[in-house]
């Protein structure tokens, strides 16, 4: 998508542009802009955002911390990105974050939105929040947004499959499987969509691979629901 504004990218690595331009920032900067658009409302309180951005630090330390960060973040371009109010902190309703665009269609997935979205939609799902980052703030908004990401992709996949669109079914079930290998779901929505295409062979094959792995890893074995799809195919 183009934006002419201000936009920060939090899905996959950490860009922040500025009217088509990617603009370098300081580590600080990069996580307090991302801090704040995490936000639900895109607001924090300056102590509370010096706390958890830099938990190892004296208050006096943290607080000299985020007076350089804000001080980077605000010289990133012409368009003002953070907005300050008393003691308290705001993201720019002018900033476009490509998390809440993306949100914003994996809501509507889960909605039942129709026509059904473009499949690039899928690769959008598919991208982890901010990788490589460790920050113990971002864990919880991480663990929200992969539960998000597996039931949209999940319910798109379904989608596609009932439009016998089989490609982009397999390939919106993949991606929540590539987010979590032990969830059931996705796996059964392989199998249905084989069995919808008529490769029996594609089936069975899927369901001994997640008997297999799920046995290696939890000593578990599939569900009732997901034998019964395979049991009359394996039946002479």
């Amino acid at each position: 998508m183009s934006w002419n504004g201000a936009c920060l990218e939090l899905l996959g690595p950490f860009e922040f542009t500025n009217a088509g331009d990617t603009t370098s920032l300081s580590l600080g900067a990069q996580r307090l802009l991302a801090f704040l658009a995490l936000r639900d409302d895109g607001v924090a309180h300056r102590c509370a955002a010096a706390e958890q951005l830099w938990p190892d630090c004296t208050p006096p330390r943290a607080a000299a911390n985020l007076r350089s960060a804000l001080c980077q973040a605000r010289r990133a371009g012409p368009v003002t990105v953070i907005e300050c109010v008393g003691q308290r902190l705001l993201l720019s309703p002018s900033v476009h974050v490509d998390l809440n665009a993306v949100g914003d269609c994996a809501r509507q997935v889960l909605d039942g939105i129709s026509p059904l979205p473009q499949s690039s939609l899928i690769d959008d799902l598919s991208r982890e929040l901010l990788p490589g980052w460790s920050e113990e703030w971002l864990m919880t908004e991480r663990d929200s947004w992969d539960q998000m990401r597996v039931y949209a992709l999940e319910s798109l996949a379904q989608q596609f499959q009932a439009a016998e669109r089989y490609l982009p079914a397999l390939q919106a079930a993949w991606a929540a499987i590539a987010v979590d290998p032990l969830r059931e779901t996705a796996h059964r929505i392989v199998i249905e969509t084989h069995i919808a295409e008529g490769n029996v062979a594609s089936a069975l094959k899927r369901y001994q691979e997640y008997r297999r792995y799920l046995y290696r890893e939890l000593k578990a074995a599939p569900s009732a629901q997901m034998t019964e799809l395979v049991r009359d195919l394996t039946t002479a």
